[in-house]
């Protein structure tokens, strides 16, 4: 009710949002005021506003309302289902190497899954809209996502951006590859250009002087890949997206400090506990396994 008043300006506008009578929005309003033993609306010829003490509860009446709404969802998918159900997200290189596994234990636990894949801006969205009750997302270290105090962060592992080149690149024969030796080459790079691995690139080739230029951009790294094999520039991909490089590519890390990308998973407070910590308890696992398997690769001869 009080939210209905501010956002329709008057008792009136509030009565028929609410499908109520106007004397019922009176009486609920004056039962609060008497709670709270303050004035919460001024009401005037011109309709009503809340007041200071009005504007104070408002965010605690909407945090309470969404909550319900949380209530009102797992409820119903429990009922309808007969199991728990999370709503997730992913990005789709995480998807397989990363979410599959824990997908299947909490199957295994009779959590039902509803999963939505896109790119970070579209999972960000729906978190925000509670649309989501997790998500997979990755960022940049020292990047804040921008999600409110709803929100837990669990970061899970540390992602490195590796350098691919076509097998006649120049540098093709270097163990690591210096960025000023790439100062005239053309990049394939992200869909869009606010992309926390573009921004990396841009930060690391600031620092050497100059500034990439993009001849190409796309979010697939298939065609990632299929582009540099072509010769039409050389790309930063992250190591949890390269899967089995092709044969007429070369990968190599830069020279210098490592450039990662930080991947983590953001879980809504109120989502149903215990399926939320066998989330993150099985992305966790997933996520030391692969770290590890880099590990062991990268210490071979």
């Amino acid at each position: 009710m009080l939210r209905s008043i501010a956002q329709e300006g008057s008792l009136a506008g509030a009565a028929r949002a609410l499908h109520y009578s106007q004397p019922t929005v009176t009486h609920h309003l004056a039962a609060l005021e008497n709670h709270f033993g303050a004035r919460l609306v001024h009401r005037g010829p011109r309709g009503a506003a809340l007041t200071e003490l009005g504007e104070a509860l408002l965010p605690h009446a909407e945090a309470v309302l969404e909550r319900l709404r949380y209530a009102e969802l797992e409820v119903r998918d429990l009922a309808e289902r007969g199991a728990r159900t999370l709503h997730i997200g992913t990005f789709p290189t995480a998807g397989a190497l990363l979410l599959a596994p824990a997908v299947k234990r909490l199957h295994q636990q009779g959590v039902h899954i509803s999963l939505t894949e896109g790119e970070l801006p579209l999972l960000l969205r729906r978190l925000r809209a509670r649309e989501l009750q997790a998500a997979l997302v990755f960022s940049q270290p020292g990047d804040r996502l921008d999600l409110d105090d709803a929100f837990e962060l669990h970061p899970l592992l540390a992602d490195p951006l590796l350098l691919v080149m076509p097998q006649d690149h120049p540098c093709a024969a270097l163990d690591r590859v210096p960025l000023t030796a790439l100062r005239d080459t053309a990049w394939v790079g992200a869909a869009d250009p606010h992309d926390p691995c573009d921004r990396v690139l841009a930060w690391a080739c600031a620092q050497q002087g100059f500034e990439p230029v993009h001849a190409m951009r796309t979010d697939d790294y298939a065609v990632v890949q299929g582009l540099v094999a072509a010769g039409t520039g050389v790309a930063l991909v992250p190591r949890l997206a390269l899967g089995a490089p092709r044969a007429d590519l070369v990968v190599r890390p830069l020279a210098g400090p490592e450039l990662t990308r930080e991947i983590s998973v953001v879980v809504l407070h109120s989502t149903a506990a215990r399926s939320a910590q066998e989330l993150v308890s099985a992305l966790l696992e997933q996520a030391a396994l692969i770290t590890d398997r880099w590990a062991g690769t990268d210490a071979r001869p």
